[in-house]
C-alpha cells in the first residue's frame, strides 16, 4: 500500500511531524528552499514583464532526486512548510519541481507542531495560494532590483562589498537620524528639590517640590535652587490632603515576534537573530522525555495577538486550580493588535500550558529554558485577572510667610496583583527607576499631621538627548513605522552590522562614517528608496498583492520604471568618494609607515598602506585599563564574529582569559583578581572573573564612579 509523502522545511521539523502521523506517511525535509534567483546574475527578465528566472539551489540536487523518487512511489504529496509567504513560495516551487498540480488540494498548514494541529491539517489539505506566492515574488524582485542594480553603484563609487536594500537603508537611515539628534542636542540645566520629613510617630517619606501659591516652580540654576532651600528650611509643615484610589493594570498581550524580539533583548540579552534561532528549535520540536519530540511553543513569525478559544479555555482552567477563581477574568481577554496586520496566525504562545518550565528545563538548553519561560509566563499572564493597586497622594504644605510650598508624594500598594502574579514586562532602564520610585509604600499618614523637616535633597539634572537605538529599539521603531514584516527585522539587524554601517556599543546601534556617509548618498539621488512612508507603503502594497487586490508585475513596474530612470542620473552624477583610513600612531615594523585602522569582519585592525607591496597587519589592542586576571597582562577589548564586543587578554592565544563583561581597575577584596562590571535589572555591579572566587557571583558590591 502506497503511503502518503510529507514534505516540510528542516529535519527536526520532520522528526516530530513523522511521530505524530504515524505508518501511512512518510515526512522527508526539502532543508529549506530548493529553487531561488541565480546569485551570480540578475535573474529577472525586465523586457519580459519582470519574469524570474529561478533555479535550483546548488547543493540540493540530491535532496531534490530523493523527493522525487519519494513522491513517484507516493500515493500523494502533501507540502507543509511554514504557515506564511516565504513558506508558501517554498510549496510552490516544490509543486513545480515535483510535477504536482498547485489547483489540487496539496499544501498543508499548522500554526503549531503538536499531534491535534498536524492531523487536524492532513485531513484538511488545500490549493496552493498563488496570491500568497506572488506577494512574495514581489518582495523577491524588488529586493533584487534595488540589491542588484544599487549595490554595484556603491561598489563603484565608495567601496567594494557594499550592499543596499529596501528595508536595511531604511534601518540605518532612522539610526543616523537618531545619532544626528544627539548630536545636535543642546542640554539645559533644571533643577529639583526633595524634602524628607519625619511623621510624629516617627515614620520618614520623601515628598517632591512641586509649586509655590498654586503655580509650577522651576528652578533652572543653582542659584535659584540656593534660595528655594533656604526658604524650605524656614518653613512649617502638615499634611494637606491624602487622596487614595484604586487603579487597574492590565495585563500585555501574548507576544508577536516584534514583542518578542524586544522582551528578549531587554530581559534575557538576546539578539533579534539569536532569539528567532531558538524560537525556531522550540517550535519545530524538541525530545523532552517521555512525552518524545514535540513542538513546545506555536508559530513565532506572527503580527497577531489573537489566540484560540481552545488554547484560551485551557489556560484559563490552569489558572482557576493553580491561583484560584479570582485570578480568572469573567470573560476571555481579546486583544487587538495596533494598526493594519496580516493576522495569519496566532500569537505566540506555548502548546500547552501544561508544560510549565520547571517541567521541561531538564531536557533544554540554558537559553532554550528562557526563552520558553518567557514566552510561556507572558502568555499565562495575558488570560489573568488584572492587577488592582491602591494609589496613594499626599500633598504637603509648607507655610513660610505670605508664601506657601507645595510638595507631593506618591506611592501604591498591591491589593490584588492579578497577572502580576507571573509576570511584570520589562522597560528601559530610566522608565523602571521612575516606576520604582513612584511606586515605594507611604507609611500610614493622616490630614493635618504636622511633619518635621530632616533633610533638603536638591539635585541638579540636564535634560537629556534621545537615546540611541538599541536592537529592541529599532525593532519597535520599524514596527511602529510599518517597514518591514515579522520574518525581516532580525536578517536587517544582522546585514547592516556585518556591512559596518552600524556597530554596537554598550548594545547601542551607533551609525559608522561610512554608514553616514551612504545614507546621505542615497537620500540624495534616491529618496524613495530611503524614504519611511515609501517603504511602508510598499509593505502595504505587497499585502494588497496576498489579498488578490493588486498585481505584482504592476506593483513592481511602478516601482522600477522611475528607479531606473535615478539610477542612471546617479551613475552619471556621482564622482569616485574615497573613505580615508584612521591613522594611527604606530610605525610599520617592516617598512616604516604610518599604520592606519581598518574595518574587517571581525573588527578594527591595523594595516599598513604600502600594500600590496607591504603585507603588515596586526590586530588593533584597545586597552581597558584592567589586568589579566590570569596572567597579569593588559586586557583589550576585541569583536566577535557576529559583532559583539568582549574582553581578552593581550598575550592571547599565550593566555586564554576571555570575558564577556567589562574588566574593572578595582581588584577582588577576596582573592586579588580582576573585577567585572555586570548588569542585571536592578543595574550594575562588581564581580570577580575568577570563577572559582566565592565573590564570583555577588550583587552587593556597586561599579565604581570611575566606570
Amino acid at each position: 500500500m502506497a503511503k502518503v509523502l510529507v514534505i516540510v522545511e528542516s529535519p527536526a521539523k520532520a522528526k516530530t511531524i513523522a511521530k505524530f502521523l504515524g505508518w501511512r506517511y512518510i515526512v522527508r525535509a526539502s532543508m529549506g528552499h530548493v529553487r531561488d534567483l541565480p546569485r551570480s546574475q540578475f535573474g529577472v527578465d525586465v523586457e519580459n514583464d519582470f519574469e524570474p528566472k529561478y533555479i535550483t539551489i546548488r547543493g540540493k540536487g540530491e535532496i531534490i532526486k530523493e523527493l522525487k523518487t519519494a513522491a513517484k512511489g507516493a500515493s500523494r504529496v502533501l507540502l507543509g512548510p511554514d504557515p506564511d509567504r516565504e513558506g508558501e513560495a517554498i510549496a510552490w516551487h516544490l509543486v513545480s519541481l515535483l510535477n504536482l498540480d498547485p489547483a489540487q488540494p496539496c499544501r498543508i498548514e499548522f500554526n503549531e507542531i503538536t499531534k491535534s494541529a498536524i492531523e487536524d491539517a492532513v485531513k484538511h489539505p488545500r490549493p496552493i495560494d498563488q496570491d500568497r506566492v506572488d506577494a512574495q515574488q514581489a518582495r523577491r524582485v524588488l529586493d533584487r532590483i534595488v540589491g542588484y542594480k544599487l549595490s554595484p553603484l556603491l561598489w563603484r563609487k565608495i567601496r567594494r562589498g557594499l550592499s543596499a536594500g529596501r528595508v536595511q537603508s531604511v534601518a540605518v537611515r532612522l539610526i543616523c537620524e537618531r545619532e544626528e539628534e544627539i548630536e545636535n542636542f543642546k542640554p539645559e540645566e533644571y533643577w529639583t528639590i526633595a524634602a524628607v520629613f519625619r511623621t510624629e510617630g516617627g515614620e520618614m517619606f520623601t515628598a517632591r517640590l512641586v509649586g509655590c501659591n498654586g503655580a509650577k516652580v522651576d528652578i533652572g540654576n543653582a542659584a535659584r535652587a540656593e534660595e528655594i532651600v533656604k526658604e524650605l528650611k524656614a518653613a512649617r509643615y502638615r499634611i494637606q490632603e491624602i487622596k487614595k484610589r484604586e487603579a487597574k493594570r492590565n495585563p500585555p498581550p501574548p507576544f508577536t515576534t516584534s514583542s518578542l524580539q524586544q522582551e528578549a533583548n531587554r530581559r534575557l540579552n538576546f539578539t533579534a537573530r539569536k532569539t528567532m534561532l531558538i524560537a525556531q528549535q522550540l517550535y519545530e520540536g524538541l525530545d523532552i522525555g517521555k512525552e518524545g519530540t514535540v513542538g513546545l511553543i506555536s508559530y513565532m513569525r506572527t503580527d497577531s495577538t489573537r489566540i484560540s478559544p481552545v488554547a484560551q479555555a485551557e489556560a484559563r482552567s490552569y489558572i482557576e486550580r493553580k491561583f484560584g477563581k479570582d485570578f480568572v477574568p469573567a470573560e476571555a481577554r481579546q486583544y487587538v493588535a495596533r494598526g493594519k496586520i496580516q493576522d495569519a496566525h496566532e500569537g505566540i504562545r506555548p502548546t500547552s500550558i501544561a508544560r510549565e518550565p520547571e517541567m521541561v528545563k531538564p531536557f533544554l538548553t540554558p537559553d532554550q529554558y528562557r526563552l520558553y519561560r518567557l514566552i510561556w509566563e507572558r502568555f499565562l499572564a495575558s488570560q489573568m485577572s488584572s492587577a488592582v493597586l491602591e494609589v496613594t497622594t499626599v500633598d504637603v504644605e509648607g507655610k513660610r510667610g505670605a508664601d506657601i510650598w507645595q510638595l507631593r508624594a506618591k506611592g501604591s500598594v498591591v491589593k490584588f496583583p492579578g497577572f502580576m502574579k507571573v509576570y511584570t514586562e520589562g522597560s528601559e532602564d530610566g522608565e523602571r527607576g521612575k516606576e520604582k520610585e513612584e511606586n515605594a509604600a507611604l507609611p500610614e499618614l493622616r490630614e493635618e499631621d504636622k511633619l518635621k523637616l530632616e533633610e533638603i535633597i536638591p539635585k541638579q539634572h540636564f535634560t537629556q538627548p534621545p537615546p540611541r537605538y538599541t536592537e529592541a529599539g529599532l525593532v519597535k521603531a520599524l514596527e511602529e513605522k510599518g517597514i518591514g514584516r515579522p520574518s525581516t527585522y532580525a536578517p536587517t539587524i544582522e546585514t547592516i552590522l556585518s556591512r559596518g554601517y552600524v556597530v554596537k556599543k554598550d548594545k547601542c546601534l551607533v551609525p559608522t562614517d561610512l554608514g553616514k556617509l551612504v545614507v546621505e548618498l542615497l537620500k540624495t539621488y534616491f529618496p524613495d528608496v530611503i524614504n519611511v512612508e515609501f517603504t511602508a507603503e510598499m509593505e502595504e502594497k505587497l499585502d494588497c498583492i496576498e489579498e488578490g487586490q493588486l498585481d505584482w508585475r504592476e506593483v513592481v513596474r511602478e516601482f522600477y520604471v522611475p528607479f531606473s530612470r535615478t539610477l542612471q542620473v546617479a551613475d552619471e552624477q556621482i564622482k569616485e568618494i574615497e573613505i580615508g583610513d584612521e591613522v594611527s600612531e604606530e610605525l610599520c615594523p617592516q617598512c616604516g609607515r604610518n599604520l592606519v585602522i581598518k574595518q574587517g569582519p571581525f573588527g578594527r585592525f591595523l594595516a599598513c598602506p604600502g600594500f600590496p607591496e607591504c603585507r603588515m597587519t596586526r590586530p588593533l589592542k584597545e586597552e581597558v585599563g584592567a589586568s589579566c586576571p590570569q596572567c597579569g597582562s593588559p586586557v583589550v577589548a576585541r569583536q566577535s564574529k557576529k559583532g559583539r564586543r568582549f574582553y581578552g587578554c593581550s598575550r592571547y592565544p599565550e593566555c586564554n582569559f576571555i570575558s564577556w563583561d567589562l574588566p574593572s581597575a578595582e581588584k577582588c577584596p577576596e582573592c586579588g583578581k580582576t573585577m567585572v562590571v555586570k548588569k542585571s535589572r536592578q543595574g550594575e555591579y562588581l564581580a570577580c572573573a575568577n570563577r572559582e572566587c566565592p565573590n564570583f557571583r555577588s550583587r552587593h558590591k556597586k561599579a565604581s564612579e570611575e566606570k
